[in-house]
């Protein structure tokens, strides 16, 4: 015998058509981007894995960040292995209270190592955004990486879900 699922009229606030919806807009996203000091990287490992871990980034533009990743570490490796990946960005301040309440953005892309002597942007970018890292950024297993966005995926809060093309980030139509 099989539930029937009933719905309470009281719960109609619920309902889809009573859900905010978000305005196309890229303006949320890239201030994500721009103020958030780190994220949750997603790699694959050797056996195709999932593998997730805290990194630090900064935006050098709304859709290419810049990592500074030591060659020592699993995602260094998966990247270097398999550059697909995604970074976990929360809104400044959403750390606290229900995580879930504030503003989100994955990001989708691939990251590669960027050569140490043509790194003076990236290095430049990340110092100014991590000054702390200046005191590792010139040890002979840290790179830089510039993760190069195909697209985001925000959430805004309850119902409010949108995947954004990269090239809608940098337009300036919002």
């Amino acid at each position: 015998m099989s539930a029937r699922l009933t719905r309470d009229p009281s719960f109609a606030q619920f309902l889809p058509n009573r859900i905010p919806s978000i305005v196309s807009s890229s303006t949320l996203p890239r201030q994500i981007i721009e103020t958030a000091r780190a994220g949750s990287l997603g790699t694959l490992d050797e056996a195709g894995n999932p593998f997730v871990s805290l990194v630090t980034v900064a935006a050098l533009e709304p859709t290419r960040l810049i990592l500074l990743l030591s060659g020592l570490a699993q995602h260094t490796k998966n990247l270097d292995r398999a550059p697909n990946c995604s970074l976990l960005l929360v809104e400044p301040g959403g750390e606290q209270g229900n995580p879930l309440a504030g503003a989100r953005l994955t990001i989708s892309g691939s990251a590669k190592r960027i050569v140490r002597d043509g790194d003076d942007v990236a290095r430049a970018c990340f110092l100014a955004a991590h000054p702390s890292a200046a005191a590792y950024a010139e040890f002979e297993d840290f790179s830089f990486f510039q993760l190069d966005v195909d697209q985001v995926h925000l959430v805004a809060g309850f119902g409010r879900i949108e995947t954004i093309p990269a090239s809608q980030l940098t337009s300036s139509n919002d």
